[in-house]
């Protein structure tokens, strides 16, 4: 059931929905530490309850969607990442689940993540960020953000934040939010609860759901031919979102040392 004054965090899979959850969570609650066994407490995952326990949340209530552009949802804050990140990232998670095997080439299932096989009803990268786009793109309830920004100015990005929430927040709550939602402490917090916490629980424990936390990871994870295929495949939205793409001409003649320039994406 959703009800008016609820507020979505959505995002296409592996694109940081999980560290705005904390970041958020930290900075509504400045008791109680967010950790992976109280998260579903203060930021609901619609995957991950049932609706009585969600109807339970405290309103407004705060929720966790990876749905493409849904009506219903009026306040929406949209995280959105690189897609060749999100390629790497999704790998690694599939294979922490079991969905695919160690050494399943990354080439294949590059090629499986641009026709959302794996998980379809959530439609491709492309498809759901542009449903979204295309549909709330500076409409009031609707606020974009991008991983990249809240990487490289987590500080500003989370003032944007507490603007859109309506929520007034001191410099000392913005940064112990901040603090409590690193990386580190977050991959801390996996290590000692995932055994218990129902998003790591009977999954692979050598793998960590919390991975690097960084940007541009791409450029020495993927092979060049799964880069030329995701530029291809969804450059023109890739650019209208400020990604840098590797030249495609150049990388079909082969070259694969030439520099990344801004506006270079060919999408179909």
């Amino acid at each position: 059931m959703i009800l008016p004054d609820d507020i979505f965090l959505v995002s296409y899979p592996r694109s940081g929905n999980t560290w705005l959850r904390f970041l958020i969570a930290n900075l509504l609650d400045t008791h109680d530490a967010v950790t992976f066994l109280n998260i579903d407490r203060k930021v609901g995952d619609i995957y991950g309850r049932s609706q009585e326990n969600l109807l339970r949340l405290p309103r407004p209530r705060i929720l966790k969607s990876h749905e493409p552009f849904e009506p219903r949802y009026s306040r929406v804050l949209y995280i959105v990442r690189d897609p060749r990140d999100v390629a790497v990232s999704y790998y690694h998670w599939k294979m922490k689940r079991r969905v695919i095997a160690d050494g399943y080439p990354i080439e294949q299932f590059v090629s499986h993540f641009l026709a959302a096989k794996f998980d379809p009803n959530l439609g491709t990268w492309a498809q759901n960020v542009g449903t979204w786009l295309a549909a709330r793109q500076n409409t009031v309830g609707f606020m974009l953000i991008r991983y990249e920004d809240l990487f490289e100015n987590t500080l500003d990005q989370l003032r944007r934040i507490a603007q859109f929430l309506n929520c007034r927040f001191t410099e000392e709550q913005l940064s112990r939010a901040i603090l409590l939602s690193t990386v580190e402490r977050m991959q801390d917090l996996e290590k000692r609860q995932s055994h218990l916490w129902v998003g790591g629980r009977g999954f692979r424990q050598d793998i960590m759901f919390v991975r690097k936390g960084q940007t541009g990871s791409w450029q020495s994870e993927l092979p060049p031919t799964s880069v030329l295929e995701i530029d291809r495949a969804w450059g023109a939205i890739m650019k209208s979102l400020g990604y840098n793409c590797r030249d495609t001409a150049a990388l079909q003649k082969g070259g694969t040392r030439h520099a990344v320039r801004l506006g270079e994406c060919h999408g179909d």
